[in-house]
């Protein structure tokens, strides 16, 4: 599923992600970010995730529009000319 991150606090690495589809809010999972490409999180970065167990985020990745399939989201193409 993919979402965007409401919260994060560096210093405890709590935080809340907020479900795209229907705006369900989940806890990060405790060392949610090891083996991940993160370091940390901003609030607002798109991102994918899996829930563990217990119901909270984790294998955290980079999302996209593209991922989520925006209706109407068009990739950066040129336009190809009419002959």
């Amino acid at each position: 599923m993919q979402g965007v991150i409401k919260s994060y606090d560096p210093a405890s690495s709590d935080g809340i992600i907020v479900r795209d589809t229907d705006m369900s809010e989940y806890d990060l999972a405790p060392n949610s970010l090891e083996g991940t490409v993160f370091r940390m999180l901003r609030q607002g970065q798109r991102v994918c995730f899996d829930l563990d167990s217990a119901g909270r985020a984790t294998n955290l990745n980079l999302g996209s529009e593209v991922d989520m399939g925006t209706p109407a989201f068009q990739q950066h193409a040129e336009p190809v000319p009419e002959v």
